[in-house]
């Protein structure tokens, strides 16, 4: 007997007792179903973390400093290091959070971002200008009351970035021009306090504006991101220096959080997988429970066969690729009710979800190995009969 006969009855079998043969698979479609909802979730869950994590730029190092009367270190300072490291970093900016409100007119803005900022931030940031200029390097040294403004602001002050430019808003009290105006960001909406909704000036203006002498923040940029733990090193060395205590300064690389959150992440796939995992496990003891009773409801057939000249390989083929197609079957139909399951779950939760094609096929592989690892311990019992005894048998 070859394959394909044996293939023919198995599927003859399986159709002669459809409701075992459900049950059996049971078991095999919930395992792969939930393999593929997990880990294709936990995968859609990271890359939408990916994507959040990727817009605040992996590229950037944050600098946070808590300047002392006794220790402290200023603008030009780090300006100082930073182009002595330039093999390093692309570019770098102080940063300095300004309280306040953007007023024109009756009109005021009290969820606009005001920040003080160099004329690197744009480069940083990624943005491009659909109106005017940016800020100059000579602005910040006269402390040119000059801003540039975002998209939302424009419009919403002035009606468009066309007619925002050359126009004066206060801040904080100061009459500030605008310069120029940062093209749309949000292609959807633009709401208060949105990624439209702020307003760059010179960190000399912020500074004198904020009423503090020293600069707590800087965002570094690095030219690679492979330079990331070693532009980091460089950092913490050179504020180690000035501080000679940790505790007065935190250096965060972006792209080193993404590479904790993701292998965390990955952990957590792999540990919902394995538990989703287990339900294949107890399926295939299912199937090898199914298997021995078809082995004893056929004894006598089996005898018979083994009688006419059946071949004892030939009897364990056949009963291990009885067991296969039942496992595979169940795995086919898991696959499709884990993939729509994947879909709209994603949907519900608002992740772009598709079953991942590594889910998929290893979830598939294993279903078919449990048939054939649970199946040959009653293939071999069904192959090791005793014809004569096989065929006494009621």
């Amino acid at each position: 007997m070859n394959m394909l006969q044996s293939f023919k009855l198995a599927l003859k079998s399986i159709r002669s007792n459809k409701m075992r043969s459900f049950l059996t698979m049971l078991g095999i479609i919930i395992g792969v179903a939930s393999v593929i909802i997990l880990v294709s979730l936990v995968n859609a869950y990271m890359s939408y973390m990916t994507e959040s994590f990727a817009s605040l730029g992996t590229n950037q190092i944050n600098v946070n400093v808590m300047n002392l009367s006794s220790r402290s270190v200023s603008p030009e300072e780090m300006y100082g290091f930073y182009e002595e490291q330039e093999e390093l970093f692309d570019n770098m900016t102080p940063v300095v959070n300004v309280s306040t409100v953007v007023k024109h007119g009756s009109d005021s803005m009290s969820s606009t971002g005001v920040t003080g900022v160099s004329e690197e931030y744009l480069d940083i940031k990624g943005y491009d200008l659909a109106q005017g200029r940016n800020i100059q390097y000579s602005d910040i040294v006269s402390r040119q009351k000059v801003c540039v403004a975002g998209y939302y602001v424009a419009r919403e002050l002035y009606g468009s970035p066309e007619k925002a430019v050359d126009q004066t808003v206060k801040i904080g009290g100061y009459a500030f021009r605008i310069v120029g105006v940062a093209e749309r960001q949000d292609e959807d909406d633009m709401d208060d306090g949105g990624t439209d909704d702020f307003v760059w000036i010179p960190y000399s203006c912020a500074v004198k504006m904020s009423r503090n002498a020293n600069i707590s923040n800087y965002i570094f940029t690095i030219r690679t991101l492979d330079t990331a733990s070693e532009a980091t090193e460089r950092i913490e060395e050179f504020l180690h220096e000035i501080f000679k205590n940790e505790d007065l300064y935190r250096v965060t690389a972006m792209s080193e959080m993404l590479d904790s959150l993701n292998s965390m992440i990955a952990m957590v796939s792999a540990g919902l997988g394995g538990i989703a995992g287990i339900s294949l496990l107890v399926a295939g003891v299912g199937v090898m429970n199914i298997m021995l009773v078809s082995v004893t409801e056929r004894t006598r057939e089996i005898g018979i066969r083994k009688a006419l000249g059946a071949r004892k390989g030939v009897i364990l083929q056949q009963f291990v690729i009885e067991a296969a197609v039942q496992s595979a079957m169940g795995g086919i139909i898991g696959i499709i009710l884990g993939s729509a399951a994947t879909t709209a779950v994603g949907a519900a939760a608002g992740l772009s979800a598709t079953p991942t094609p590594s889910a998929v096929i290893i979830s598939f592989s294993v279903s078919v190995a449990i048939g054939l690892f649970f199946g040959y311990a009653p293939a071999r019992r069904a192959a090791g009969l005793n014809p004569i005894d096989a065929l006494r048998s009621e």
